[in-house]
Parts: structure tokens; C-alpha cells; sequence
């Protein structure tokens, strides 16, 4: 072949390839908006089947005094971390006696190798119950929940550890191995973050899980709605739909306790490696005897409260290189005179954006979601709290709650805004109840905006729109444009925060091979657009 002939398909190919990467590249929210996209329902998936109580991966395979369902979860700065785990059997019966939560130390060896665990940390145990004042229900009492912080620790440094009492034989546990997230600052990050929503612990939990563990994430956020206990009567009786199938015939909403423990004994393979954040969803209620809420939920979980200020389980903040994350309550009080927003002026009052550049946040039930399920249900949450967050520049918002995905345009109060976040919904990891399919949009389908009485989760907000294509109406005649893609599939969503203003988001089907993405986007921040340079955070719209 001549020279020019080889020099010319050499020429060619490199185009070629050019193009196919240039196709490839993702979109980007620099590019505008973009047209609303609906994904069509391939086959109707119907409802997932929980994990039985014989598969061996719930069982309890600790003996004895031994710890199990070991979790790691951050705390508010990456120099320290949490260890959680269980020992002991919980009870149920009639009666149930709780276990003394002195009769095991609580204790964590640890260091930077293996067979070099050179440092001790001590900390605190508990045991809750859930109780019912009702003949013929069963109660239950938790084994004994130990939390331990580890203090001193250096930023993105693999830490070895083991947890137990070592002053009593075998209670010690293997040795496990997690990463510190990296040091606070504009260019540090960590690779990569699962987000995920509303997982329970059916067949599909375990597809959700193990795609999203291939993906090798460096810290999980779960979004609320964990082991979803609350679908069985205490006698062990479960059902895809409580209310369809108990509610007439029982004095209270029960709950089946032991669901939580299957939960953590297969979620430990995931949780102690991985530092894995949550916040409640309306699945953690769980009343008992005396109006009690959410004991399971704020006595299995670590969480960073005191560290920064909030003393609650419920909200808090944490740090993870130069991204800060805010993590509200949506079934806790949200007004503007109430402990979580004053509590959230003054965190946000004290982000650095020269520091942390990112801002995300995570609650559980949605404010931009387009399905009919769970519609406008926390519009009084929107109202109260979005100016707020929009006036400090939030970038991302993670929800979960309806069971699909959704990701938004930026929006601010429904308006395509590019200094608005972006909102995305990943209620899809699999739990027991039906996946979300019909849209609040399609003909016949918008729900009766009429208030519904929930104690949890305000008055009521959603009007009628008074401006724009849905004005006048209660829900919109088409996907709106704030919406920029759904799809009912069960899946993940990994973050990788690139630097000061790219992050690529990606989500995963569980339906897909590993590593291929059925969304993704590069989330752009336009700091010089929508922060002023100077001390004031309100943003300059950029039109």
C-alpha cells in the first residue's frame, strides 16, 4: 500500500475513534436542560420475594458471645470512624427479658496491619425492644449493640481492626479492614459512592448489592427504608402491602424485629469494609408501646450527631474530602422554628466552599418526583427547607421513598433554574412492595391532592400550580421539563466526584451486565453563575 494510502486510513481511523469516544462521552448539565425522557416499561416486574429466614445468609453464625452484623459509618471529620456490631441473641415471646448490656466489653483493636492491631478504642452498648400492650402479639428484645468511635485516625488510610471483649474467650471478632475517607479539601475525594434507596432484603436486595459492590464503592449512603420489618406481624407473617392485607384486623402496626437482624448479618460482607451512612425513611417508625418510633433504627446505626452539633439520628453532617453532605429528616420536624432547621442554617453557615465545594444532600421521601406514588407527599418539607438550600448552593439531592428512578434537570421550586440542584430519586433497590410504574402525569392518573392524615410528615402543601405549562392544575399533562429521565427498574447509582466542579453520576440496572450505566450525566457546578465571590452564599441567577 503507498504511504499517502496508509497515512490516509490511518487518518480515517483516528477520526473514527474520535467519534466513537466523543459518542460515548456522557452529557453534561452544562449543556442546558434536557428533553424529558420516559423509558418504557419492558415487562412488568412486579414484586420482589424476601429472603426467607432459612437461606444461610440471614442465619446467625456467630456463637456464644461473638460479634455479628459488624458495620462501619463515618463520622463528621475523616479522623475518626465508627464500629458497631451485636452480640448475643435477641429474644421474642410474651415476655421477653433484655439482655444486660454490661456482660460484654465494648471493644476495638486496631492499626495498620493486619497482625500489627497496636491501638484500643472503648465505647458504649445498649439493647432496645419493641414492645406491644396488645394479647396475643409477640415482643422482642435485641442482642446487646455495641458503638465504638475510633479517634485519631489519618485521612485516606486503610485501618485494620477486630471488635469484641478480649478479656473474655472467643468474643473476638475477625479481622476486618475499611478506608478512611480523604483528607477535607477542594481537590480530595473519594472514588467512587453507591447511593441507594428503599433496599429491604429480597432476591432482588441481593442483585442491587452485588452489582453495587463490583462497582467497588468507597462509601454507601443509604437513603432510607433498610430492612422493611415492618411488612410482617410479630408472629412472622409477612405481606407485599401491610395495610392491604393487616391493617383492618390489627390494634397496631406491628413489626417482625428479627427482619433487622437478617438484614445486618447479610448486609456485614458490604458494611465491614465499607463505611455505609443512612437516614430514616417511613419504613423506620415502627410504633410500640407508649407511641415509641424509630428504637431500632437510632439503636442499630452510628451516627455522627454529636460530632457536629445536631444530637440527633435523625440529621447530621459529614465531610468526605472536599464534598459536604447534609442528611435530613422528612419524618421529623422540618419548619422553619423547628431544632432541624435551625440546626441546618447554622451548618450550612459554617460550610467553607473553598474547602468543600460540593454540597449534597440525602433525605428520604422526594420533592421532584413525577410518579403517582408518593406525589407531592412532602411538599410542606419543600416549602419550608429548598429556599435554604438553594440560597447556599446545593448542588445534588438524594432521595429514595418511590419505588424507581428519576433524575431531575436543575430545578428551583419547579422551575428549570441552572443554579438549582439536581434531584435524583434511587428508591429502586429492590425492597418487597411493588415498583412504582404509573406517572402523577398520565391521563386518569393524578392523585386527589385532598390532605392525608400523617403525623410525620406535616400539614399540607400541594396546591394547585399558579404558574407555568401545569398552571392551575394539580399535576402537569406531560412528563414536566424539571424531569429529566425515569424508569421503573430496580438498580444503584454510583457518584464520582472528579474535581472542584465535575462529578459523573451513573446508574445501574440490575437487569444490565456489571458495570454498564442506564443513566449517566456530568453534574457541573458553575460556581463564578450561582455563588457571589464575596461573603454573601445567595445565589446570582444566571439567566
Amino acid at each position: 500500500m503507498p504511504s499517502n494510502m496508509w497515512l490516509g486510513s490511518l487518518r480515517l481511523l483516528l477520526l473514527l475513534a474520535a467519534a466513537v469516544t466523543a459518542a460515548a462521552e456522557p452529557a453534561s448539565t452544562l449543556m442546558g436542560p434536557s428533553r424529558p425522557v420516559t423509558v418504557a416499561l419492558r415487562e412488568d416486574r412486579g414484586h420482589a420475594v424476601d429472603l426467607p429466614d432459612t437461606d444461610p445468609r440471614v442465619q446467625r453464625r456467630a456463637n456464644g458471645w461473638a460479634p455479628e452484623q459488624i458495620a462501619v459509618a463515618l463520622s463528621a471529620a475523616p479522623t475518626s470512624a465508627w464500629v458497631s456490631w451485636i452480640t448475643g441473641e435477641f429474644q421474642m415471646g410474651g415476655t421477653v427479658k433484655p439482655l444486660d448490656p454490661g456482660t460484654v466489653g465494648s471493644v476495638v483493636r486496631y492499626g495498620l496491619a493486619a497482625d500489627s492491631l497496636v491501638r484500643v478504642a472503648t465505647g458504649d452498648a445498649l439493647v432496645y425492644s419493641q414492645l406491644y400492650p396488645f394479647e396475643g402479639l409477640q415482643n422482642y428484645t435485641s442482642g446487646i449493640i455495641h458503638h465504638v468511635r475510633l479517634q485519631g485516625l489519618e485521612p485516606g488510610t486503610k485501618y485494620y481492626y477486630q471488635c469484641g471483649d478480649p478479656a473474655l474467650p472467643g468474643t473476638m471478632s475477625a479481622v476486618h479492614a475499611f478506608r478512611t475517607m480523604p483528607a477535607v479539601g477542594p481537590r480530595s475525594y473519594p472514588g467512587r459512592i453507591a447511593v441507594v434507596g428503599d433496599l429491604g432484603l429480597t432476591y432482588n436486595t441481593t442483585s442491587t448489592v452485588d452489582h453495587m459492590m463490583s462497582n467497588r464503592p468507597d462509601l454507601v449512603v443509604l437513603v432510607g427504608d433498610v430492612s422493611y420489618a415492618n411488612l410482617y406481624l410479630t408472629n412472622g407473617t409477612g405481606a407485599d402491602c401491610y395495610s392491604c392485607a393487616f391493617g383492618k384486623s390489627t390494634p397496631i402496626h406491628e413489626t417482625y424485629q428479627p427482619r433487622w437482624d437478617y438484614w445486618g448479618r447479610y448486609m456485614e460482607a458490604v458494611t465491614s469494609g465499607t463505611p455505609m451512612m443512612v437516614v430514616e425513611g417511613n419504613h423506620e417508625i415502627e410504633e410500640q408501646i407508649g407511641k415509641k418510633t424509630f428504637e431500632a433504627y437510632r439503636s442499630r446505626f452510628a451516627f455522627p450527631s454529636a460530632e457536629n452539633g445536631s444530637f440527633s439520628p435523625f440529621y447530621y453532617s459529614f465531610d468526605a474530602g472536599g464534598i459536604h453532605f447534609i442528611m435530613l429528616a422528612a419524618y421529623a420536624d422540618y419548619s422553619k422554628s423547628g431544632e432541624q432547621y435551625r440546626w441546618l442554617e447554622k451548618d450550612l453557615a459554617k460550610v467553607d466552599r473553598s474547602v468543600t465545594p460540593w454540597l449534597v444532600a440525602g433525605w428520604h421521601a422526594p420533592w421532584y418526583t413525577t410518579y403517582k406514588a408518593h406525589y407531592r407527599e412532602v411538599e410542606c418539607m419543600r416549602v419550608a427547607m429548598e429556599e435554604l438550600l438553594y440560597s447556599h448552593g446545593l448542588d445534588i439531592a438524594f432521595t429514595g421513598h418511590v419505588h424507581a428512578y428519576e433524575r431531575s434537570n436543575r430545578v428551583f421550586n419547579y422551575t428549570l433554574d441552572p443554579c438549582g440542584a439536581v434531584h435524583i430519586s434511587v428508591g429502586d433497590g429492590g425492597n418487597r412492595e411493588k415498583m412504582a410504574t404509573t406517572h402523577a402525569d398520565e391521563p386518569g392518573h393524578c392523585p386527589d391532592p385532598r390532605p392525608k392524615p400523617n403525623a410525620f410528615i406535616g400539614g399540607f402543601c400541594g396546591f394547585n400550580f399558579t404558574s407555568g405549562p401545569a398552571a392551575g392544575r394539580y399535576c402537569w399533562d406531560r412528563q414536566p421539563d424539571y424531569s429529566a429521565y425515569r424508569e421503573s427498574s430496580f438498580g444503584h447509582g454510583i457518584l464520582e466526584v472528579k474535581n472542584e466542579t465535575h462529578a459523573l453520576w451513573r446508574w445501574h440496572r440490575n437487569q444490565d451486565m456489571y458495570g454498564s450505566a442506564g443513566d449517566e450525566i456530568y453534574i457541573v457546578r458553575e460556581p463564578e453563575r450561582c455563588l457571589h465571590k464575596h461573603n454573601s452564599t445567595r445565589p446570582a441567577h444566571g439567566r
